[in-house]
Parts: C-alpha cells; structure tokens; sequence
C-alpha cells in the first residue's frame, strides 16, 4: 500500500473521530425540559451529498392521549 493511501485512509478514521466527539459533546438542539407533558422525537436523515432533513415531533406523555393522534378525525 502506497503512503499517499494510508495516509488517506488514517485521515479519514482521525476525521471520523473528531465528528464523533464534537457529536458526542453537542449541547441538544431542543431541551424535554421545556414542556414537562410530551417527548421530543427527532428523525434525522442526510443523503451524503448535502441534502437531507431533520424533523421534529412533540409526542404526548400520556398513552390515551397519544392514542387519539390515531383515531380518525370522524371518529373523535
């Protein structure tokens, strides 16, 4: 294997390390604190090249009322 190689691929596990430890060490982008009765969900995706989308869900705490996010609007 060739210098220019290895050094290539060493710098990529380095970089990969950093991006894991700053990820790691990252305060949240949202705190649970704020509203005491739901969870915060997040969906997170990146495409590789740039793209991607995070997205954010409030869920209620409580069952039966995350329940009734299923029932159909006639329903209720």
């Amino acid at each position: 294997m060739s210098l220019f190689l290895s050094l290539l691929i060493f710098g990529i596990i380095v970089m990969t390390a950093i991006v894991a430890v700053i990820g790691q060490r990252r305060a949240p982008l949202e705190d649970d604190d704020n509203d005491p009765n739901y969870h915060t969900l997040r969906s997170d995706y990146q495409s590789g090249m740039g793209g991607g989308s995070m997205r954010t869900w409030k869920v209620p705490k409580d069952p039966d009322e995350y329940a009734r996010f299923f029932v159909p609007k006639g329903k209720k």
